[in-house]
């Protein structure tokens, strides 16, 4: 999304709305004379829903490690 740019003065009138704006996760930047000053923006990014079924694709794909035959593989390897 590209950033918003407002005048200050317009900032002022306005500071409601910006903020809604801000908060939806929004960018807007607030210039003075021309120049940026201030960047208004959420505090938090919007959280993006999990997609359950990739999940599930990675967490089935990771190997068991309580397997007990690679537990006592890696205690007799760090003991040798």
């Amino acid at each position: 999304m590209p950033e918003s740019t407002i005048s200050l003065a317009n900032a002022k009138a306005h500071l409601s709305e910006l903020a809604e704006r801000a908060a939806a996760g929004e960018s807007i930047l607030i210039t003075k004379r021309g120049k940026a000053v201030v960047r208004l923006s959420s505090v938090a990014a919007p959280k993006k829903p999990i997609d359950a079924t990739a999940l599930r694709a990675v967490t089935d794909a990771q190997r068991n490690f309580t397997d007990e035959t690679f537990l006592r593989r890696m205690r007799e390897d760090a003991r040798y």
